[in-house]
């Protein structure tokens, strides 16, 4: 019965050193399971959230992360299936064989390839005004040093397009498409509301 006593009187101690009370986290790398590896497909029809560059260097890319300012400018992104710029006349700009326009697309995406069925040039394009986004409060706590290293850690995640620590206790990560799988994993690895996951790519 002694021993039966002090084994349990050892395990309450080891919960206590593990229980404190305190929220922050001092390892970001310890979480819930593997990383995804591939960017989901989409069950239905997508759209575009903002207005995005098509680019064609030799085939058409649809431009869903940064676009450099130069001339021609330059992106890159997945494949557009679909597209035929007889289609778009007016609508383009062009450089020898290169060329470009900003649209606001709907299709398809299976995790490789848009499929464009509708593009509306982004001049004739009247976008729905949007609110601020607004970011759910972290329920777990990160040092500025744990933020940094969990933005390089989610810049590995299937799709993404940028990433970054704010003030607020965030890491925002931009990524092609996400079904709700990639927050998921990034809830269960971190702790909910500490990444915010935002789709370039977003259900119609």
């Amino acid at each position: 019965m002694k021993i039966v006593l002090a084994l349990a009187a050892a395990l309450l101690v080891l919960a206590g050193c593990g229980s404190g009370g305190d929220t922050t986290a001092t390892d970001p790398a310890s979480g819930s399971g593997a990383m995804p590896t591939e960017i989901p497909a989409a069950a239905g029809d997508v759209r575009s959230r903002n207005v995005v560059m098509v680019m064609d260097t030799g085939s058409p890319e649809l431009c869903l992360g940064p676009v450099a300012e130069s001339w021609p400018p330059q992106c890159s992104g997945p494949a557009i299936a679909g597209w035929s710029w007889a289609d778009h006349r007016g609508t383009f700009e062009s450089q020898q064989d290169i060329r470009w326009g900003s649209y606001a697309v709907t299709g398809t995406w299976d995790g490789e390839v848009f499929t464009a069925t509708e593009a509306i040039p982004a001049d004739l394009y009247d976008p729905i005004p949007q609110p601020e986004p607004t970011y759910p409060t972290p329920a777990t706590e990160y040092s500025d040093d744990e933020l940094a290293e969990i933005a390089e850690e989610i810049g590995d995640l299937p799709g993404a397009q940028s990433f970054y620590a704010d003030d607020a206790g965030h890491v925002l990560v931009d990524v092609i498409y996400d079904d709700g799988s990639l927050q998921a994993w990034a809830d269960a690895e971190y702790g909910a509301g500490v990444v915010v996951v935002s789709s370039a790519l977003v259900d119609a």
